[in-house]
């Protein structure tokens, strides 16, 4: 019989961090879980990233009833997975904000997505049984769209392909502070089982190109100082390539996916073996790297009949 997936077996719980990235600017971390970012306006509060349920978005609102009393008016959601969106009901915001991209992925996918991961990484989703349902935004946008929260300029921006199709980011000018999902990551595995590995190099450059004073990344301790920015911009691209580099050599020779999953083990398990979710990224990681190497351009949608099947594929 196949092990279990790495996350199934993953049930200690993480010690939540709460730091100041800029002025009123918070990076809510959890030792590799999924990170929340919160930014404080004149009059109201935007949080970005609701958490997998309204339990779990609770802690969110806890921290930030910590520092303010202003009430939570927008809540952006950088992309559709389920642990990432499925809280925002906790919230009682007048805006949930999505790319269109990523509000058509909840159409095309969000179920299978919401099962698959629940099957997954079952810590993640503490009182799922407060789930309403799919989360769906209020308001989309295409490339950018503006928010003032009074004087404060907030700028939501789908800068390009990389942890999925609808990435956002969020950029807070006047504080130097972008918050940008799983796009990058610190000291955590890359979930690129829904990524453009082809993109995802320039989509870190036009980050980058926004000389920020601090990230709040997808998962990972918040980077505060530009060197630690330039640091985990560079440990993220190397990620991603040193996957995907792997994978597409075996595919070019007709390889397959567990030739694939040995090769790329050899690259990056002596740089990444030490990463939060490593071991539960790496089958994903590899089955959608090797599709991509075969011209296979939108990731397939998992399914938590999906997923067991490639496990079992990689363990045959």
């Amino acid at each position: 019989m196949a092990k279990s997936f790495a996350s199934q077996g993953d049930l200690t719980e993480k010690k939540i961090t709460f730091d100041e990235v800029g002025p009123d600017l918070w990076a809510f971390t959890a030792e590799g879980d999924p990170n929340s970012g919160v930014i404080i306006g004149d009059d109201s509060v935007m949080v970005v990233e609701a958490q997998a349920t309204p339990r779990l978005a609770e802690k969110v609102i806890e921290r930030v009833r910590s520092v303010t009393d202003k009430p939570i008016s927008h809540v952006v959601l950088t992309h559709y997975h389920a642990v990432r969106v499925l809280g925002a009901s906790a919230y009682g915001a007048d805006q949930i904000i999505m790319s269109d991209a990523a509000r058509g992925m909840v159409a095309e996918r969000g179920q299978e997505d919401w099962d698959s991961e629940f099957q997954r990484f079952p810590r993640l989703f503490e009182g799922y049984e407060s789930i309403p349902g799919l989360t769906w935004p209020t308001t989309t946008f295409t490339d950018r769209m503006t928010v003032y929260l009074g004087k404060r300029r907030v700028d939501i921006m789908h800068l390009g392909r990389a942890h999925t199709a609808g990435d956002a980011v969020v950029h807070v000018p006047d504080g130097g502070v972008m918050f940008t999902g799983d796009i990058v990551e610190d000291h955590s595995a890359c979930y690129c089982g829904d990524g453009y590995f082809g993109d995802w190099g320039t989509t870190l450059d036009a980050i980058a190109a926004y000389d920020v004073d601090a990230i709040a990344p997808g998962r990972g301790g918040a980077l505060i100082g530009r060197d630690a920015v330039t640091r985990a911009i560079a440990s993220t691209r190397d990620f991603v390539d040193s996957t995907y580099a792997p994978a597409a050599r075996v595919a070019a020779r007709g390889g397959s996916l567990k030739e694939a999953w040995d090769a790329v083990r050899a690259e990056c398990d002596p740089k990444f073996r030490d990463y939060a979710i490593y071991e539960h990224c790496l089958p994903f990681n590899v089955a959608r790297a090797y599709d991509e190497a075969r011209g296979i351009a939108h990731p397939r949608i998992w399914t938590a009949a999906r997923d067991l099947e490639m496990w079992d594929a990689l363990q045959g």
